[in-house]
């Protein structure tokens, strides 16, 4: 992250003392945000999929970077029980949890009459069901402290639909849906519950998504970055990661403590078409 939107962080979040757990954070836009509550003085505990010595080498960096801790948890969101474990495990080291941003998810593309079974519930289990069980595992605790902000990483998915994303569509909408409704349960006790929903951001998900897209459509690569992922994004560019972020730190500040139940895009105007 550069210096300039470091700086912004710091300033909007005023973090310190809060503890942080943000899933799919080895990577793209959950690491992004990580880096960012960690530069504004939230302690953070990573989780997520990678090679154990990047993510000790990213834990370490963050920690040295902003002088706060950072640790590493291996939970498979994908388990229920691993989706709790992984809130119980942050708040026996840190002794809470303040602000939960779920960010983990994966992504498959194919025609729905050939759509795999396996994928699909495996993008509904990791994409919104693990969503569900964090928020379970840690709103109790907020609602007794009277704080507590919960960001789910949505989508434009989740306002809108795209040909041969059911599973990830479907989730994301659902995620907006639980969104509002915990936003709801939570607005007397000081907690707060938003969605952000980022357009095409240049992560290894999208990279991804672009060879098995150009499959699906018989496209090249170039097509399908031109005419099917910045098609429908007026600015004709991909956000960075450090937009999310700053969003995300605005959200888990006390200046965002008025705004839950929303469902905020960042996608270079796709749904405001």
């Amino acid at each position: 992250m550069d210096m300039p939107v470091l700086e912004n962080a710091r300033t909007a979040g005023h973090l310190s003392g809060r503890v942080a757990v943000v899933t799919g954070s080895t990577s793209g836009i959950g690491l992004g945000i990580a880096r960012a509550l960690a530069g504004a003085g939230a302690d953070v505990v990573l989780n997520g999929l990678g090679d154990r010595r990047d993510i000790d080498r990213a834990c370490e960096d963050l920690s040295n970077e902003s002088g706060v801790k950072v640790i590493f948890d291996d939970a498979n969101l994908a388990d229920p029980v691993e989706a709790r474990n992984l809130i119980v495990r942050s708040v026996w080291k840190f002794g809470k949890v303040d602000i939960l941003v779920n960010n983990a998810g994966v992504q498959h593309v194919n025609q729905i009459e050939n759509f795999p079974d396996e994928k699909w519930d495996t993008i509904i289990a990791l994409n919104l069901s693990a969503a569900f069980h964090t928020i379970k595992a840690s709103f109790g605790a907020m609602k007794a402290n009277n704080f507590g902000r919960i960001i789910n990483v949505a989508s434009a998915h989740g306002l809108v639909a795209s040909p041969f994303k059911s599973a990830y569509v479907a989730a994301k909408h659902g995620v907006i849906g639980l969104t509002k409704t915990v936003a709801l349960e939570g607005a007397e006790f000081g907690v707060t519950c938003n969605a952000i929903c980022p357009g095409y951001v240049w992560t290894p998900l999208v990279e991804n998504q672009i060879d098995s897209t150009a499959m699906a459509r018989g496209l090249t690569r170039e097509e399908v970055i031109r005419d099917v992922l910045l098609a429908a994004q007026p600015t004709k560019r991909f956000a960075e990661t450090e937009e999310i972020a700053a969003l995300a730190v605005f959200l888990a500040s006390d200046s965002g403590k008025s705004i839950t139940g929303a469902a905020l895009p960042i996608d270079g105007g796709w749904t405001a078409h």
